[in-house]
């Protein structure tokens, strides 16, 4: 018998062509080392086993036949695959390794060692299968990972176990649903230097969103400890959103989220004994911190943003920051498998028909909807009882669960984020899921009807019931180009990447007062003003703002992100971000809200738009609204934010607002900024030419316009049937708006809902030549050939 000539080879001599000598995993990162540490980019040190070496092992072991005898037996019905799976790895462990390869192995070591400047160092031993991390196919933890490994015996005997993992039960299985030949993968060893992130952090990174597939941002997931909680799902981690294309942009850090995830537990090292590590709960400090700081959040976008243009495609990233040194190391890159195969013009919308109570809610993964019953399954032990076709209930996933959830049409979990085992493998099965409920397994009742929803942006949202829902094939690719700017209207945050295949040319209509209400949901005011505050309120404000340097820097904070999120889509395209436009009665229902707001007999003409920016009773909440707009464009680095002021009764009202907006730092004209007047008041129409000497553009608002020309209360359910945005009334009003615009000669569009629901309204307003019309996400493939027939029509 003689040994294969090389062993063991060192990262820094292999590559991603290497695959069939040190599989996916390794290959991949020896090319890190090799390539891209020139870039920056921060690699642990280690060597890899080759896969000539797992072979030698099998053949000088002998037990090669009796491999293929138990798996012959299972794939022909004699055997189950728990007790196949189980004799292989039991054939595998009984076997010793060859010496000479023991001797390379130790000697590897030894040398890194010495590299390190470290007796016996800390390693991680990893399996990468030659099968692994391809562009069609994750494999995402079929093999096994042995952390904080230390020493020859221990080394040894943790290589030998990820030469029997490679016929897990779960390995086995997968194998025989991706038709690939047991005998035809073979298993390397990556051997690799522990970061001692169990002193800091670590997580995973994705270079694209891993619902919607939008490329432009990386997505990055942390928690403290070793990285396993994370991906196993055992923790709802952190989550940040990096947009890559202003990376490179001096003096911005372009973070569009940051948020807080629970990371109840950590895993540690563990000292002494047989164990290698251990879990221990996370303090109530720890849980209220960040992992990441900013500069480090950066830092690994900019990394993740490397790594995807160095191989070309979408790719998936673990990511270590080391508690001695600081320093932040990335230990694994595959492929993304499952949105960078999917279509870049054509997707699938989902729609909910009508309402249901909520149960749970959690991050959604997907974008589909499910309906089912439920079937609440605690232990893995149990998943012989799953009927086909049943939502599958549980805390957690591993990659014993995936027959199961195969088997499932909606996946729910209590804990993990978008990252963990359960949001992974459901993305590649093409199942919706709801992860890191934190009470799913408590809330629903085994077999209560349910319905999972995924198709409100980033929550994912159980309801009691099966309620109806609809879906359709979009074709983006198919769309007419046209003259008129199409753009589109978008509110809610976490629901904006959801559309970026459609071909717009920006946002016509950002609604800020949706952030507020959603996502901050404290009067402005309240956050001032804690002393006008009653005690139950005061101590609710409290909990929300927790970890802010002021309650004053959460609003400004969580409106900045909110706002660089939906300019993000588009850009650099323009996203035209309204200014507050709440009506009192409104703003009384935001936290602490009814202590600063007056009752008015009908708020829809009261309090509202810009009157309110100037007033005493809400200037300082408006200051607010201003340094986030500011931070949006000069520290996150979104200059395509065009700021648009709502509800302008006078010309005189304007100069104060525009002076007001200045005092805070918003001044038009300065760093390119465009600040834009919604057109909905007849004042507007009539005085255009004077209000165009205040505002680089208007935008047509036909709500409003339509509910002032004919004097209907646009909520009025008596008077509905009135209200027509088609009325010839209205319709002079906005062709007198679009010339006189023209003749000032600044830009004006729509953004209110009549071209999204009337497709001949879409072109009566191309034949008076308006220049952007602004449509509900929903409308636009339907309204885009109306406003394409009109242009031709119009020749």
């Amino acid at each position: 018998m003689t040994k294969p000539p090389s062993s063991v080879l060192w990262f820094e001599d292999i590559g991603i062509a290497d695959v069939p000598t040190v599989g996916g995993k390794n290959a991949s990162l020896g090319e890190m080392v090799r390539e891209l540490g020139k870039s920056g980019v921060r690699v642990p040190n280690g060597f890899a086993t080759t896969s000539a070496a797992y072979r030698h092992f099998i053949d000088a072991s002998g037990i090669e036949s009796d491999i293929r005898a138990e798996i012959r037996a299972y794939n022909e019905g004699k055997s189950t695959l728990h007790k196949a799976g189980s004799a292989v790895r039991e054939h595998i462990l009984s076997s010793p390794l060859p010496d000479a390869l023991a001797d390379e192995i130790r000697a590897a070591y030894d040398e890194l060692a010495r590299r390190l400047d470290m007796s016996s160092p800390a390693v991680a031993v990893r399996s990468s299968a030659t099968a692994e991390d391809l562009p069609d196919a994750s494999f995402a933890g079929q093999q096994e990972t042995f952390l904080n490994v230390r020493g020859h015996r221990a080394l040894l005997d943790a290589c030998r176990r990820c030469y029997a993992s490679l016929f897990t039960d779960r390995a086995i299985s997968y194998r025989e649903a991706k038709n690939f030949d047991h005998f035809s993968v073979a298993l390397s060893i990556g051997i690799q230097q522990m970061v001692r992130s169990d002193l800091a952090g670590s997580g995973v990174i994705f270079t694209l969103d891993t619902e919607t597939g939008f490329p432009d941002v990386a997505v990055i997931s942390g928690a403290w400890g070793l990285g396993e909680t994370v991906v196993q799902g055992m923790v709802d981690p952190d989550k940040y959103i990096v947009f890559k294309p202003l990376l490179d942009t001096a003096g911005v850090k372009p973070i569009i989220e940051k948020s807080l995830g629970a990371k109840a537990t950590k895993m540690v090292y563990a000292e002494g004994g047989s164990k290698r590590t251990r879990l221990l709960e996370t303090t109530p400090a720890e849980q209220r911190e960040y992992v990441l700081e900013d500069e480090d959040i950066v830092e690994l976008g900019r990394w993740a943003a490397t790594v995807e243009k160095h191989y070309g495609r979408p790719m998936d990233m673990e990511w270590a920051k080391d508690g001695e040194t600081g320093l932040l190391y990335l230990v694994q890159a595959r492929p993304e498998t499952v949105q960078s195969g999917a279509s870049r013009t054509a997707f699938r919308s989902y729609r909910l028909k009508e309402k249901g109570t909520p149960i749970a809610t959690g991050a959604a993964v997907g974008s589909a909807i499910a309906a089912g019953k439920a079937c609440v399954i605690r232990d893995v032990a149990d998943i012989e009882r799953f009927p086909d076709g049943a939502i599958l209930v549980t805390g957690n996933t591993d990659p014993d669960w995936v027959p199961v959830m195969k088997r499932a049409s909606g996946i729910v979990t209590d804990h993990g984020g978008n990252t963990s085992h359960a949001a992974i493998v459901s993305r590649e099965l093409g199942v919706p899921a709801v992860v890191g409920t934190g009470t799913a397994t408590r809330d629903l009742r085994d077999g209560q009807e349910i319905t999972l929803s995924c198709a409100g942006g980033e929550t994912g949202t159980i309801y009691d019931g099966l309620l109806a829902f609809d879906s359709e094939e979009i074709d983006v690719g198919a769309l007419p180009e046209t003259r008129t700017q199409v753009m589109v209207n978008i509110a809610d945050p976490g629901a904006a990447f959801q559309w970026w295949r459609l071909p717009a040319k920006g946002v016509g209509l950002a609604r800020m007062e949706f952030i507020i209400n959603n996502l901050i949901k404290v009067h402005p005011m309240a956050l001032l003003h804690p002393e006008r505050l009653s005690d139950e309120d005061a101590r609710t404000i409290s909990a929300l703002t927790h970890g802010y340097d002021s309650p004053a820097d959460y609003f400004v904070d969580t409106l900045a992100r909110g706002i660089a999120r939906l300019a993000t889509p588009y850009h650099p395209h323009p996203a035209i971000v309204r200014l507050s436009d709440f009506k009192t009665n409104e703003y009384a229902h935001l936290l602490g809200g009814s202590t600063f707001e007056p009752e008015e007999e009908n708020p829809m003409i009261g309090f509202r738009g810009a009157s309110r920016y100037y007033n005493e009773r809400y200037r300082e909440g408006f200051a607010l609204e201003c340094r986030a707009l500011k931070r949006v464009r000069e520290e996150l680095g979104f200059t395509n934010v065009v700021i648009m002021v709502p509800f302008c009764r006078t010309t005189a009202e304007a100069d104060k607002v525009l002076e007001v907006m200045a005092e805070n730092g918003l001044k038009r004209g300065e760093n390119g900024l465009e600040i834009y007047m919604m057109c909905e008041i007849p004042a507007n129409v009539i005085l255009a030419e004077e209000f165009a000497k205040r505002f680089d553009g208007f935008s047509i608002g036909s709500n409003d316009l339509t509910q002032l020309t004919l004097g209907i209360d646009r909520d009025s359910d008596m008077l509905a049937d009135l209200f027509d945005e088609r009325n010839e009334a209205v319709k002079r009003m906005i062709a007198q708006a679009i010339d006189k615009a023209h003749e000032a000669g600044i830009k004006i569009g729509i953004c209110g809902q009549a071209p999204s629901n009337y497709p001949d309204f879409a072109a009566f307003l191309v034949d008076e030549g308006i220049d952007t019309i602004s449509l509900n996400p929903d409308s636009f493939v339907r309204t885009i050939g109306s406003i394409a027939d009109a242009e031709k029509k119009a020749g």
